[in-house]
């Protein structure tokens, strides 16, 4: 099926956790500029999200109730970067034929992970764009609170926060407990999310947890979408 026409568009790459989401309110919030398309990359093996460990399925039921069409990227588990790359070129490709011409990451202060973004976008043809970039972290996990949202903590790197932080609310309980060192983001890989609510969303995509991932330094919850089958 042909994609539709954009003219201008952005894709915003999307793991379906906050940053994504702060990236997508606040950039909605303050350009008349629109997503018109999310980008996730899963692991071919397991239709999970990379790092945060969220099944497809429920990015799938994310995509559908902001009602923006998503578009999907496998790669292998741990890939190297020029397979990464590869993939990344060929899931733009078509994008960019159909006029979108600048994609939107939700970075917000290190400054190698942008750079390396930036380059490759640009090496495609499109244009970075940074909504977050040096915004202060605090302050956006308040955003993120006092807009409306809701998320579940999917995956904790246990060299950086203790495994019990995995499974529980992103809420202010969750931010006083946070250890001094660990941004309150987690910028830094501490910890990722998944979003079942917000503004945006036509429904909320509730979750129920099935069991966790515990072997290894990063420690996952296994989600579905509650009423599914487990």
């Amino acid at each position: 099926m042909a994609l539709p026409r954009s003219e201008d568009g952005l894709v915003l790459m999307w793991s379906g956790g906050k940053d994504a989401m702060l990236a997508l309110d606040v950039l909605h919030s303050q350009s008349p500029r629109r997503v018109g398309a999310l980008l996730t990359t899963v692991t071919a093996d397991e239709e999970r999200v990379t790092m945060h460990g969220t099944p497809l399925s429920l990015v799938e039921r994310q995509a559908d109730a902001l009602n923006v069409p998503l578009h999907v990227m496998r790669v292998p588990p741990q890939p190297p970067n020029e397979v990464y790359e590869a993939r990344l070129e060929a899931a733009l490709t078509p994008l960019l034929e159909n006029g979108f011409s600048t994609v939107v990451a939700g970075d917000l202060f290190l400054d190698d992970v942008r750079a390396y973004r930036e380059a490759l976008i640009e090496s495609v043809g499109a244009t970075a764009l940074f909504p977050l970039w040096g915004r202060d972290t605090t302050w956006l996990a308040q955003r993120f609170s006092t807009r409306g949202y809701r998320a579940v903590v999917t995956a904790v790197d246990t060299t950086q926060l203790d495994s019990s932080f995995v499974g529980r609310t992103y809420d202010d309980s969750f931010l006083e407990d946070l250890p001094d060192a660990v941004d309150p983001c987690g910028e830094k890989g501490a910890f990722h999310t998944f979003v079942s609510d917000g503004p945006p969303f036509a429904a909320s995509v509730p979750v129920a947890e099935t069991g966790r991932d515990t072997t290894g330094r990063i420690h996952t919850v296994r989600l579905r979408a509650t009423g599914e089958e487990a």
